[in-house]
């Protein structure tokens, strides 16, 4: 303190001469005029901040939810844990990026499996394994020193050595006992608990084989081998075909004949049409159920509609009585897996079913006998008889292996392949007095063929076009409406060109993934559909309006026909199992 004093005065002696007066101990301090500079003034804050934070960043690891680093990160940084709150899209603070295991993030050591198994399996038997990240070892150290570190896959010289003099010595032993050049003790011979005794006993695994190829069979092996013989063909036709099931049938009705000697699938005398005009139906009436799992397919009964048919994925097929009585008349079962498609005959007397079992089969709707079971070992998706009268006896079936086969049925002979799609077959439509056919696929295109010709004459795929997995025809045979995928209806004409036309598109419902049926009043003045979420869609054809929509099922309405007849009720099929009529 004094010294600072001594300071202040000899700092005051020199100013002396400034002062505009002089202070004595015990006056009052001096006041005096602060400093001014001429530079202009800085906030060093920022700068300070800088500083702290650079220093701060070099010990500080980064951060995963960064997207941007402003400096140079070390390795250290880079590759330190995670600290402080956890990442915000994992529990235990590990980026999701960084996770490749359940507990989080393992890395990749270069050790090839042999090495790794060779190590795991010394540290169990010996106690001791090479440490993979350096050149030392691990675990029971006097093991490793008594052992002179051997792993468990190299055994050391001096131990093969001992293997190899103990096999020598067997050898001799067996030579001397086979030779006997030696004297052998014969109560050696016979007393099992002696080296001599095992040598002699020793038995190779094939010492009970006869020598030489034994050639002739007894009885009983040669009936096994012919019973063998014919399983195995039989169980190879049965892959290759369809799968094979007991055709049977079951008829609910009253009586197969009624008091006149008719048949139950006779139609009714005064069935006939009331009027031309087709209204749109408003109500429920009447809903048939029976199938235990969803309907894939209604048709109703040709030319009369006093039957309805439809296909189970519970591998049944019922027909159900339309006019009177409304119950189930007949269930046909013959199919091993779900039905996917059917098709009467014109005059309703027999009708096709094909299921995903992969056969096709043929029956007669009066009695539910099969008449005949096609099948080629590939799923049939659509199956169809020639509308002709005198061609009833052909039968077309598009296959899952991108063929459409042609099956005379009378000779059950295969007479045609039309094989140019390049995807599964999903509709098959007859245009033009029944002289071409329209078949489209999964392959996103159209292609129209001449009856009997495997030549495709059209082809349509353009890159903006979707699956069309149901078509119908207008009943003016003029045009043929096409369920698209991309959720609308799409018209092509079925004149020479089949163009599309461009004026008429009907859309509002939702079909993506499913093969919703799309039909037409038999005036042809409305469309409808069924879709994804149970409705069934009605639209006028002139103005392509929606013109009503019905919540028919519960989940998908796959199927809709118009009663042939009865110019305002509509039958409808979903996935719920139940078939509906309004």
């Amino acid at each position: 303190m004094d010294l600072l004093q001594t300071y202040a005065d000899k700092s005051d002696g020199e100013d002396q001469s400034h002062q505009p007066y002089t202070s004595s101990p015990d006056s009052s301090p001096p006041r005096l005029i602060p400093s001014k500079s001429a530079a202009p003034k800085v906030d060093d804050t920022m700068l300070a901040l800088t500083v702290a934070k650079a220093h701060q960043s070099h010990s500080k690891p980064i951060d995963p939810s960064q997207h941007v680093v402003a400096f140079n990160p070390t390795y250290d940084q880079l590759w330190a844990p995670i600290y402080g709150p956890a990442h915000p899209y994992a529990k235990d603070g590990i980026a999701q990026g960084m996770r490749n295991h359940k507990l989080g993030f393992v890395e990749d050591a270069a050790i090839e499996s042999f090495v790794f198994d060779e190590q795991y399996n010394t540290f169990h038997k010996y106690g001791y394994a090479a440490d993979p990240s350096g050149n030392n070892y691990i675990g029971d150290l006097d093991a490793l020193q008594k052992n002179d570190a051997i792993s468990v896959y190299n055994i050391p010289q001096h131990e093969q050595k001992k293997r190899k003099i103990e096999k020598m010595k067997d050898v001799e032993m067996e030579d001397e006992v086979v030779g006997g050049e030696h004297e052998i003790d014969p109560t050696e011979i016979d007393n099992p608990a002696s080296d001599v005794w095992l040598m002699k006993n020793k038995k190779s695994p094939w010492a009970g084989k006869k020598e030489g190829v034994q050639t002739e069979l007894t009885e009983e092996q040669k009936k096994y081998a012919e019973e063998y013989a014919k399983k195995k063909e039989e169980k190879g036709h049965s892959g290759e075909k369809g799968e094979h099931l007991v055709d049977k049938t079951t008829f609910h009705g009253k009586e197969e004949r009624d008091y006149q000697g008719r048949s139950w699938i006779a139609p009714p005398k005064d069935a006939k049409a009331t009027n031309d005009h087709c209204y749109i139906p408003k109500r429920l009436i009447h809903t048939w159920s029976g199938h235990t799992k969803g309907v894939s397919a209604i048709r109703f009964f040709p030319k009369y509609g006093h039957l309805i048919l439809s296909a189970g994925m519970d591998t049944k097929v019922k027909i159900w009585d339309v006019f009177n009585s409304g119950k189930c008349m007949r269930t046909y079962m013959g199919h091993s897996k779900a039905v996917r498609d059917i098709s009467f005959c014109n005059d309703g007397t027999k009708f096709l079913t094909a299921g995903y079992d992969k056969n096709i089969k043929y029956w007669d709707t009066e009695t539910g006998q099969v008449i005949s079971t096609f099948s080629t070992g590939k799923i049939p998706y659509v199956v169809k008889l020639n509308p002709d009268e005198d061609k009833q006896n052909i039968l077309l079936a598009g296959m899952s292996d991108k063929k459409i086969v042609q099956w005379d049925i009378n000779t059950g002979q295969t007479t045609q392949e039309y094989d140019q799609h390049l995807g599964a077959v999903n509709t098959i439509t007859f245009v033009d007095n029944n002289r071409r056919f329209v078949t489209s696929s999964d392959d996103k295109s159209l292609r129209v063929w001449e009856f009997g010709i495997p030549v495709v004459i059209k082809y349509i795929s353009e890159p903006h076009m979707h699956s069309m997995p149901a078509i119908s025809l207008h009943p003016n045979t003029n045009w043929l409406a096409a369920q698209s995928l991309d959720n609308q209806i799409l018209i092509y004409s079925t004149r020479e060109r089949f163009q599309l036309n461009k004026k008429k598109r009907f859309a509002g419902h939702i079909v993506a993934g499913y093969a919703c049926q799309v039909n037409f009043s038999p005036d042809g003045r409305f469309v409808m559909s069924g879709d994804g979420e149970g409705k069934c869609w009605f639209w006028d054809w002139k103005s392509c309006k929606v013109f009503r929509t019905l919540k028919c099922h519960e989940g998908v309405c796959i199927g809709c026909e118009w009663h042939p007849l009865e110019q305002s009720k509509v039958a409808t099929c979903g996935w719920d199992g139940l078939i509906k009529y309004w």
